[in-house]
C-alpha cells in the first residue's frame, strides 16, 4: 500500500533534475511507491540523483510501448520525488522507492546522452479554503467512501487516512493514488493547478466510477436470481458464452450436442434408449465443456449412438449349398459343427427371427476351434468379433463398469458389439474354461445372462444402464476342458465336442491347407517344394504327437525354410523334392522325437496298455506290475492321483475275490510283495479308466501268463468285477489307432459312443465289449483263464518284463 508523508510546498524556484519517465504510472504528491528499473538511460539517471540530492523528477511517458522517449513522448508536468531506498536485482535490474514531493512543470530538456537532464520550475501549492472548497472536500469523501464499499480492493483503513486529512491539495492527491483510473485520468489530475477545481473533476470521476459499480452490483444480482438453483460453475459458463458471442468465436460445445441429436434422430434406438440420451443431451447443455462431468456424459451419449441398434443388421447368406461349400474349403472333418450351422441357417430361412445359438466348441488345442468360428461367419456372411476371455478375473470385463469410476467402459461384449457395426455378429468367446475369479467378482456368473437365448435379449451393461438386445447374436465359445467351467454356463450352452485328429485327416489337412500355407508364407512357388505323402506321414509319426496340427504345421514350416534356403543358393528355378530319406539324410528336422506306437513288440508277463484321456487328445498307459517274496506289502507308484489309488485297491480286491478261480493259493497276497508302476512317473494321472487294465496287469504277473501287447482297455472296475463306462472314447479309440493297437477292450455302456468314431478307424481296430472283468482277461491274456483255476503257483521269482517263453520256473 503506498504511504503518504507531510511536505512543504515548492516556491516555484527552478531546479535541475534528471528526469525517470515512468510507464502506466503518475506519481503524485506525498506518495511513496516502489518503482522497478531496467532501461539504462534511467538507471543512470538514478545514480545521478543518489550522487547529489536524491532528487529525480518523476513524469509519465505517453506511450508505455516506447523503449527510448524523447521531448514529445513525455507528458510536461510531473512530480518531483525524493530517493528513499534504492536496490540492484540479480537480474540487473533496480528497485527503487521514492517519495513524491511536489508538482512541477518542465522548462527546458538539457543536452545530456547518459540520462534525460531537465530544468524544472516548482508548482505551489494553494492553501485558501473556502466554503465551497470545504463542501467539495466533504462531498468527496462522502463519495469516496462509497466507493470503497463497491470495491473491495482498497482496505478501510484508507478511509481513517484520508478523513483526517484538511488540506484540499493533500487530499485529492492521496484519493488519486488509491483509485484504478486510466492513465490519462490520472495525469489530467495531477495537471489540475486549482485545488479546488481538482476536488470538483476528481469528485466527477469518482462518481461516474461508483454509478458503473453499482449497475455491475445491480447485473450480478439480477443474474444471480435468475439463476435460481444453478451454481457458481454454471453462471461462469454463461459469462463466458456471452464473451465468446460478442468476440463472434465458435460455440464447440453447442456443436457437439447438435451433432448428438442429429444422430439420434437417424437413429432407430428403443425407447428406453432414446429417452436416456435426450435425458443426458438435456443435461450437457447445462454444463460448463470443460468441466469432468461434461466429459463423462459426452462419452457416454457418444456410446449409446455408435452402438447397432434394431436396424443395424446385416442379412444372413440363406443359401445353404454356398455356405456348405465355404465350410468345406474352410476345414477338414469336423462334420458336426458344420451340420449344426446348416440346420440354423435352414431354420433361419423358414422363420422371420430366431434366438442365436450358443454353441460351445470342445476338444484340445490345434484342432481348429476359433479358425471354424471365422468360417461359420463367412460361411453366413455376418461380421466375426473375438474375443479371448483367458485370465480375465474381473467381473465388470463382462459387463462393464459403472460411470462413476473414472475410465470407466463398457464390457467386452458391447465394445465387441460396437467394433462389428452390426448387433447380429458372430461372436466367439475364446477359451472360455481359462477364466478366473477373485475378489472382483466371478466373470463366470456375469456371463450367465448374456448366454441365456431366454435373458440375453434385455442384457443389461453396467455402463449403459439401459437393456440391450443379444439375441441376434451368435455366441460360439471354445474350451479344452469342461471340468472349468460352473455347470449352470454349461447348461446355456451347446456342447460340440471336436476330437482329434487321425493320421489320415492330418495328412489330408496337411496336403489341403497346410503345405499350401506356408509354401505361400515363405515365398516359395509351387515347383519349388514337393513333398510326398510317406513324408507328411513320416513328419505325423515321428515328429508329432498331438490331437490338434499346430506342431504339424510347425514343422512343415522348418521344411519350407530349408527349402527356402536351397532356392536361394542354386536359383529360383530350383526344386526341392523332399522324401522320407531325404529329411533322414539331410537331417533336414533332427532326430525322430517320438516312437511312432507305442505298444511292445513283444508280449511281456505283468504289463498291459490302458488307454487315458488329456487336453491334448487320447494316450496309451503302459501299466507295469512287479511281484517279489514279502510280507504283503502294496507299493502304487507314478505320481497316480487319489482316485487311481482307489482304483488299484479295487483291482486287488476283485483279484483276491477271485483268487481260486485263477488258481492262487489261499492268504497268497500275505507271502508277496505287489508294485504297481505307471511310467512317465513325473507326469500326474488320475481318474478310473485305468481300473481293468491294472486288474489285467496284476492277474497277469501273478498267474505268469503274458498280456496280448497289440490289445488296449479302458473301463472302471468295481470290487465285484463289473466293468463300468467312462468318458473320452473317441479320443482313446483314436490314441489306440495311432499306436497301432490291434484290438481295444471297452465297457458295454460305451458302445453307443461308438458312432461318432469314423468308420475308417473302425476298420483298422477290433472292438471288444465287455460287461465283466472275466470277459476282460479272456481277451487280454495269451492263455484262457478259466484252464488256469487248477494251477497252484510256486513262490513268484520273477518281475515284470518277462518274455513269452522265458524261463519262469
Amino acid at each position: 500500500m503506498p504511504m503518504f508523508f507531510n511536505n512543504e510546498d515548492g516556491k516555484g524556484q527552478v531546479d535541475t533534475l534528471p528526469l525517470l519517465p515512468l510507464r502506466d504510472v503518475v506519481i503524485f504528491p506525498y506518495m511513496v511507491a516502489p518503482l522497478f528499473v531496467g532501461r539504462d538511460k534511467s538507471i543512470r539517471a538514478l545514480e545521478e540523483a543518489m550522487k547529489t540530492n536524491k532528487e529525480i523528477f518523476l513524469v509519465a511517458q505517453k506511450d508505455a510501448k516506447t523503449n527510448d522517449p524523447t521531448e514529445k513522448d513525455i507528458y510536461d508536468i510531473g512530480t518531483i520525488g525524493t530517493i528513499v531506498q534504492m536496490l540492484r536485482l540479480p537480474d540487473g535490474t533496480v528497485k527503487v522507492l521514492v517519495e513524491g514531493k511536489s508538482r512541477a512543470c518542465v522548462k527546458n530538456y538539457l543536452p545530456n546522452k547518459s540520462y534525460i537532464m531537465v530544468e524544472v520550475e516548482n508548482i505551489p501549492e494553494r492553501d485558501d479554503i473556502g466554503v465551497e472548497t470545504e463542501a467539495l472536500i466533504r462531498t468527496l469523501i462522502t463519495a469516496f467512501e462509497n466507493y470503497v464499499k463497491l470495491n473491495k480492493k482498497i482496505p478501510s483503513e484508507v478511509l481513517v487516512t484520508v478523513s483526517s486529512i484538511e488540506e484540499p491539495g493533500r487530499l485529492s492527491d492521496t484519493i488519486s493514488s488509491h483509485l484504478s483510473f486510466k492513465l490519462e485520468d490520472k495525469q489530467e489530475i495531477l495537471e489540475t493547478i486549482n485545488p479546488a477545481e481538482r476536488l470538483e473533476k476528481l469528485y466527477e470521476k469518482i462518481q461516474s466510477e461508483v454509478e458503473i459499480m453499482q449497475i455491475e452490483k445491480k447485473i450480478r444480482g439480477r443474474v444471480k436470481k435468475q439463476m435460481e438453483k444453478a451454481q457458481k460453475e454454471y453462471y461462469l459458463t454463461e459469462q463466458m458464452r456471452a464473451i465468446q458471442k460478442e468476440l463472434g468465436e465458435k460455440d464447440d460445445l453447442k456443436s457437439e450436442i447438435q451433432e448428438f441429436e442429429d444422430k439420434l434422430k437417424k437413429k432407430k434406438m428403443t425407447e428406453e434408449a432414446e429417452q436416456k440420451v435426450k435425458k443426458e443431451i438435456k443435461k450437457l447443455k447445462q454444463m460448463s465443456p470443460m468441466s469432468a462431468e461434461a466429459t463423462v456424459v459426452r462419452n457416454y451419449i457418444d456410446w449409446l449412438l455408435s452402438i447397432p441398434w434394431e436396424d443395424e443388421k446385416t442379412e444372413d447368406r440363406i443359401d445353404l449349398d454356398e455356405a456348405h461349400n465355404i465350410l468345406e474349403e474352410d476345414h477338414f472333418g469336423l462334420e458336426k459343427p458344420k451340420e449344426r450351422i446348416l440346420e440354423y441357417l435352414a431354420v433361419q430361412a423358414l422363420v422371420n427371427k430366431i434366438k442365436g445359438p450358443i454353441l460351445c466348441f470342445v476338444g484340445p488345442p490345434g484342432v481348429g476351434k476359433t479358425s471354424l468360428a471365422k468360417s461359420i461367419a463367412r460361411s453366413m456372411g455376418r461380421k466375426f468379433i473375438r474375443v479371448s476371455l483367458g485370465g480375465v478375473r474381473d467381473e465388470a470385463e463382462i459387463r462393464g463398469h459403472r460411470r462413476t469410476y473414472i475410465g470407466a467402459l463398457p464390457g467386452k461384449i458391447i465394445q465387441g458389439v460396437r467394433k462389428a457395426g452390426t448387433n447380429n455378429p458372430v461372436f466367439l468367446l475364446d477359451e472360455i474354461d481359462k477364466l478366473g475369479m477373485d475378489f472382483r467378482g466371478d466373470p463366470a456368473s456375469a456371463l450367465l445372462e448374456a448366454l441365456d437365448p431366454e435373458q440375453n435379449s434385455t442384457f443389461n451393461d453396467h455402463y449403459l444402464e439401459v437393456d440391450y438386445d443379444l439375441s441376434n447374436v451368435m455366441f460360439i465359445t471354445t474350451a479344452n476342458v469342461l471340468h472349468t467351467i460352473p455347470w449352470a454356463l454349461q447348461d446355456r450352452m451347446e456342447i460340440i465336442r471336436i476330437s482329434g485328429y487321425t493320421e489320415d485327416e492330418k495328412l489330408e489337412i496337411a496336403k489341403k491347407f497346410l503345405v499350401l500355407k506356408q509354401r505361400e508364407a515363405h515365398g516359395l512357388k509351387k515347383e519349388n517344394l514337393k513333398i510326398s505323402d510317406n513324408t507328411i506321414l513320416d513328419v505325423i509319426r515321428y515328429y508329432t504327437r498331438e490331437a490338434g496340427v499346430r506342431t504339424l504345421e510347425r514343422e512343415i514350416a522348418t521344411l519350407c525354410r530349408k527349402a527356402a534356403r536351397d532356392v536361394v543358393k542354386k536359383g529360383p528355378d530350383h526344386t526341392v523334392k523332399l522324401t522320407p530319406a531325404v529329411i533322414k539324410k539331410d537331417n533336414y528336422l533332427g532326430i525322430p522325437k517320438f516312437k511312432y506306437g507305442e505298444i511292445e513288440e513283444k508280449d511281456h508277463i505283468g504289463m498291459s496298455t490302458g488307454l487315458a484321456w488329456t487336453e491334448v487328445g487320447g494316450e496309451l498307459l503302459t501299466i507295469e506290475v512287479s511281484i517279489v517274496p514279502g510280507k504283503g506289502n502294496f507299493t502304487v507308484t507314478g505320481k497316480l492321483g487319489e482316485v487311481m489309488q482307489e482304483s488299484t485297491q479295487a483291482a486287488m480286491s476283485y483279484v483276491r475275490s477271485r483268487a481260486e478261480k485263477l488258481g492262487l493259493e489261499r492268504g497268497f497276497h500275505q507271502k508277496v510283495d505287489i508294485h504297481i508302476h505307471v511310467p512317465e512317473g513325473a507326469t500326474p494321472k488320475d481318474g478310473p479308466s485305468a481300473g481293468i487294465a491294472i486288474a489285467t496287469a496284476i492277474v497277469s504277473a501273478l498267474i505268469r501268463k503274458p498280456v496280448k501287447h497289440d490289445v488296449a482297455m479302458t473301463g472302471e472296475i468295481t470290487l465285484r468285477g463289473r466293468v463300468l463306462p467312462i468318458g473320452g472314447l473317441k479320443e482313446k479309440i483314436l490314441a489306440a489307432h495311432r499306436g497301432k493297437v490291434r484290438t481295444v477292450i471297452i465297457p458295454h455302456e460305451n458302445e453307443k459312443d461308438l458312432k461318432d468314431i469314423r468308420e475308417s478307424i473302425l476298420k483298422d481296430i477290433k472292438i471288444k465289449i465287455v460287461e465283466h472283468m472275466d470277459d476282460v482277461l479272456e481277451a487280454a491274456i495269451v492263455s484262457d483263464v478259466p484252464v488256469l483255476r487248477d494251477i497252484v503257483i510256486p513262490p513268484p521269482t520273477l518281475a515284470i518284463g518277462d518274455e513269452v517263453g522265458a524261463n519262469v520256473n
